[in-house]
């Protein structure tokens, strides 16, 4: 009998300890659960200035969309607008500025007549290559000019992508000399554009939406895109007879992430790292793929379609160069905020170029001479 109570004794604290644990345990779900109930969401609009689902530049940026969207298990949510879904192509700088959208996908040459030192954040004629671009602003000071010059904007920048080097453009004639260039209108945006203007020609800044049309019905004569990936995409060959080639205006075309400071701000610091790093896998991304993409597109132009591949005469290309160093001096001399930033960039390229003619391009010489 003694040893029946002793059992019962100890049956019964035993189920009053379980009973404790599972008030416990109830307690702490309780608890986690209203931990999890007070994780703070955020839903962003990002606004771009490429048409929907665009090979290469635009899915890049449902790409980064996705990424930030996943990498922050879903606390950041952000929704792609293509170019006119909600605002217009190249309204995206004043849209994200204002907050209409927190974020937008674009370059920053098309903000020229606004910040008119934006234009070295995209691509300089005979400038810097997309890796050599890269070096510069994540290590030689190009991302802190770039941010000290969005800031009065309410906006902070960020490199997105880069197809590397352009192709020449697109013309229903045959470029021979420098006078071919006089009194050609020709889509061109950026600092580009001011060389072609220096030259004699008429710049034109379109949308990619617009270019096709422009150059079919002749309300331009040329035009200028991005690459052979891009190009047979939006069908330009079409339209045109001539690709030429190398793109002297565009050697690396960085695509930039705007985004809106507030709203950047706003955010816990682990999203706002996510951001970066999603937009630094982007950067990259790109330019792969563009690589990888582009020779295969150029055959099917070639061979499939009849393009006439050309190259700019040496002297012509020489003639450009002349003109585009004229140019970069002008525009620097006549705005402090492109001083600045023309300052940095040539130096860079000053000393970059040097590495890389016992590098890269050595390199690449000997490559060829297999």
């Amino acid at each position: 009998m003694r040893n029946l109570m002793v059992l019962g004794k100890l049956a019964t604290a035993s189920l009053l300890a379980l009973f404790l644990v599972a008030c416990g345990e109830s307690e702490k779900s309780e608890e986690q659960a209203s931990a999890t109930d007070k994780v703070e969401t955020y839903e962003w609009k990002m606004v771009t200035s490429w048409p929907k689902n665009f090979p290469g530049i635009g899915t890049s940026a449902e790409t980064f969309a996705q990424d930030i969207t996943e990498m922050s298990g879903g606390r950041l949510k952000v929704k792609v607008y293509a170019a006119g879904e909600l605002v217009p192509a190249l309204e995206v700088f004043d849209a994200v500025s204002r907050g209409t959208a927190e974020m937008g996908h674009s370059a920053s040459y098309y903000w020229k007549g606004k910040v008119p030192a934006a234009q070295f954040f995209t691509t300089v004629p005979f400038g810097l290559t997309a890796l050599e671009f890269n070096a510069w602003v994540y290590h030689g000071g190009g991302l802190k000019l770039w941010e000290e010059l969005y800031a009065p904007f309410n906006l902070v920048p960020m490199p997105v992508g880069n197809p590397g080097v352009q192709m020449g453009g697109w013309f229903n004639k045959e470029v021979n000399s420098l006078a071919d260039f006089q009194g050609l209108k020709m889509r061109m945006p950026g600092l580009g554009g001011e060389v072609l203007k220096k030259i004699g020609g008429t710049p034109v800044n379109l949308p990619g939406s617009e270019i096709f049309t422009a150059l079919q019905t002749g309300a331009i004569d040329a035009t200028e895109w991005v690459g052979p990936y891009n190009d047979l995409a939006f069908g330009l060959y079409k339209a045109a007879k001539y690709y030429y080639y190398p793109g002297w205006h565009e050697p690396g075309s960085a695509v930039e992430a705007i985004i809106n400071k507030d709203a950047f701000e706003s955010l816990p610091s682990d999203l706002q790292a996510i951001v970066r790093v999603a937009a630094q896998k982007a950067n990259l991304d790109m330019h792969s793929e563009f690589t990888a993409r582009n020779n295969a597109a150029l055959k099917t132009l070639v061979e499939e379609h009849g393009v006439v591949l050309k190259t700019y005469p040496k002297d012509l290309l020489e003639a450009l160069k002349v003109a585009s160093d004229e140019t970069l001096k002008e525009i620097a001399a006549n705005d402090p905020d492109s001083q600045r930033v023309y300052e940095s960039f040539k130096g860079f390229l000053d000393s970059v170029s040097e590495w890389h003619d016992v590098s890269e391009r050595a390199f690449i010489n000997a490559r060829a001479n297999d």
